[in-house]
C-alpha cells in the first residue's frame, strides 16, 4: 500500500483505540483486550487481510515498547507511596516469582502432559504481572497505599528476572545449572539496579542545573535518560528492564521543572506505545490456532490464579505485615497482559519445539483471565474490606528555572477539595527565600496582601531559591493536607 493509505489506516487504528480506552475505562477491563482485539480485526482473518507473522521483529518491536511502557511507568508512580512496599515488592518479585514458576511448570507436566522445558518455558512466560495492565486498572481503585504500592512495584521489577529464565530457556537444550542461573540473576539484577539509580540521578542533577530553551524539551530528556539506561545496562550484560525503571522512577520523583509535563508526556508515549504493542501482537496470533488450545490455557490458567499466584504471595510476603485481606486482594490482581505474550516470541525466535503452541496458550490465557479479573477487582477490594488510607488534596506543583537568579518559579494549582481553601497568605508560614508574587483567581491576576484568603480553584507564582525549594513546596502540600494548623508535615521526607 502506498504511505497516504498507510497513514491512514495507522491514525484510524490509534483514534479507534483512544475510542476503546473510553468503553474498557467503563467497563473497569484494562485496555489490552480492544487493542488486541483491533489487531484480530485488521488481521490476515479481518477484513484488511493484513498479514503478520514474523515472530523476530515482534520480539523486538515488543520489548521496545515494553521499555517505553515501564518508562512511562517509572516517572508516573510516587516514590513516596511506594516507598514502605519496595521491600516486599522485590520479595514477591523474586521469591514469588520462582514459587510460581515451581508450582504452574509441575502442574503443567502433570496435567496437560507437557514436557519439562516447554512447561518451565511457560510457567516462566505467565510468571510476570503487566505493568500497562496494573497501572490503568488499580490506579482507579481506592485501595491503601501499601497495596497499590506493593502491586506497581511488583509490576515493574519482575520483568527483569523473567527475562532471564526466559531467555536460558530457549537457549538451552538441557537443563540449565541452577547455581550458575541464580547467580547470573543476581548479578544482571544488582547492577541493572545500579546503573538505573546513577543515570537516574546523574539526569536529575544535570537537568536541574541546566536552564533548557523550552519546557519541551524536558519531558524529551528524562525519556531519553531513561531509555539510554536500559542500552547502558545491556552493555553491561545487566537488566536493561529493572534499570530504566528504577531510573524513570528516580527521574519521576526528583524535583525537575516542568514535572506536571513530564508526565503527561509519558503517559501519552506508554498509550502509544500500549496501542502499537497490543495491535501488533493482535496481529501476530493466528485466530485458527486459538480454539485448539482453550483447554490447556483454562487449566493451566485456573493453577496460576487459585494456587501459584496466592502461594506465592503469602510465601513471599511472610514478615510484611500484609493483613490477609491485602494478601487475598494481590493475589488476585496480578494480572497479566502484553509482557507474558511478548515473553512468548521469545522461544518462537529461538525456534523451540512447541513455541507456537505454547503462544497460543499464553494469548488464550491473557484474554480470558484479564476478562475474568478486571472487572472483579472493586468488587475484591470490597469483599475483603480494603479502602483507601490516603486523602486526595494533593497540589499540582510546576516548576520553571530562573538560571541567573539562582532561583525557581512555582505554579501552584489549589485542587478543589485542598484545605488550603479559606488561609490567608501569612499563614502558610513559607520559609524565608520564597514568597506568593500572583494569584490567578476567575482568570483575574493579582499581587495578594499577606491577609489575602486563598480559594479552591486559584493558581499561585511562587518564587523561592534553590536552596528552600523543596522545603517550600513541603510546606504547601502539608497546608493542602492538613489546613493552616499542619505542622511542618512532610519535612522528613513524607
Amino acid at each position: 500500500m502506498h504511505l497516504d493509505i498507510w497513514l491512514l489506516l495507522g491514525a484510524t487504528l490509534v483514534l479507534s483505540a483512544i475510542v476503546a480506552v473510553r468503553l474498557s475505562h467503563q467497563a473497569g477491563l484494562p485496555t489490552l483486550l480492544a487493542y488486541m482485539g483491533l489487531g484480530l480485526l485488521v488481521g490476515e482473518s479481518g477484513p484488511l487481510h493484513i498479514r503478520f507473522d514474523n515472530a523476530e521483529l515482534a520480539e523486538t518491536l515488543g520489548l521496545a515498547a515494553l521499555v517505553l511502557i515501564l518508562a512511562e511507568g517509572g516517572v508516573t508512580t510516587s516514590w513516596r507511596r511506594v516507598r514502605p512496599s519496595v521491600p516486599a515488592a522485590l520479595s514477591v518479585s523474586t521469591l514469588g516469582t520462582l514459587i510460581s514458576i515451581l508450582v504452574v511448570a509441575l502442574s503443567a507436566m502433570w496435567l496437560i502432559g507437557m514436557e519439562w522445558r516447554p512447561a518451565f518455558l511457560l510457567a516462566a512466560v505467565l510468571a510476570p504481572t503487566d505493568a500497562a495492565a496494573v497501572f490503568s486498572v488499580l490506579r482507579r481503585l481506592p485501595l491503601p497505599s501499601r497495596l497499590t504500592g506493593l502491586l506497581e512495584a511488583e509490576s515493574g521489577f519482575n520483568d527483569a528476572p523473567v527475562v532471564i529464565i526466559v531467555v536460558t530457556l530457549s537457549a538451552h537444550t538441557t537443563a540449565p545449572n541452577l547455581a550458575e542461573l541464580l547467580g547470573v540473576m543476581v548479578y544482571e539484577l544488582v547492577a541493572g539496579g545500579i546503573v538505573g539509580v546513577a543515570i537516574g540521578w546523574l539526569g536529575a542533577q544535570a537537568l536541574r542545573r541546566v536552564a533548557l530553551p523550552a519546557s519541551g524539551l524536558y519531558p524529551i530528556a528524562v525519556l531519553s535518560l531513561s531509555i539510554g539506561s536500559y542500552g547502558a545496562a545491556s552493555l553491561m550484560h545487566a537488566s536493561g528492564f529493572l534499570a530504566v525503571y528504577v531510573s524513570a522512577l528516580v527521574l519521576g520523583n526528583a524535583r525537575l521543572p516542568h514535572r506536571p509535563a513530564t508526565r503527561g508526556f509519558a503517559e501519552g508515549v506508554g498509550w502509544l506505545a500500549q496501542i502499537g504493542l497490543f495491535v501488533m501482537l493482535g496481529l501476530l496470533a493466528d485466530p485458527g490456532d486459538l480454539p485448539g488450545q482453550i483447554l490447556p490455557a483454562l487449566i493451566v490458567g485456573f493453577v496460576l490464579l487459585l494456587v501459584a499466584r496466592p502461594l506465592s504471595v503469602v510465601l513471599s510476603t511472610i514478615g510484611f505485615r500484609l493483613s490477609w485481606g491485602e494478601k487475598l486482594f494481590a493475589s488476585w490482581a496480578g494480572l497479566r497482559g502484553a509482557v507474558p505474550i511478548v515473553l512468548a516470541t521469545i522461544p518462537m525466535v529461538a525456534e523451540v519445539e512447541h513455541a507456537d503452541r505454547l503462544f497460543a496458550i499464553v494469548f488464550n490465557i491473557v484474554v480470558v483471565f484479564t476478562l475474568l479479573q478486571g472487572p472483579t477487582l472493586p468488587l475484591a477490594s470490597r469483599l475483603f474490606g480494603l479502602r483507601s488510607d490516603e486523602q486526595t488534596r494533593e497540589l499540582d506543583v510546576e516548576a520553571a528555572p530562573l538560571e541567573e537568579l539562582h532561583a525557581d518559579l512555582l505554579e501552584v494549582r489549589i485542587p478543589s477539595d485542598s484545605l488550603m481553601n479559606g488561609v490567608e497568605i501569612f499563614e502558610l508560614r513559607l520559609p524565608p527565600g520564597a514568597s506568593i508574587t500572583l494569584v490567578v483567581r476567575d482568570g483575574a491576576s493579582f499581587v495578594p496582601e499577606p491577609t489575602t484568603p486563598l480559594q479552591a480553584g486559584d493558581t499561585l507564582l511562587v518564587v523561592t531559591t534553590a536552596e528552600v525549594r523543596e522545603a517550600t513546596e513541603r510546606r504547601l502540600r502539608a497546608v493542602s493536607r492538613k489546613g493552616r494548623l499542619a505542622g511542618w508535615f512532610g519535612e522528613k521526607g513524607q
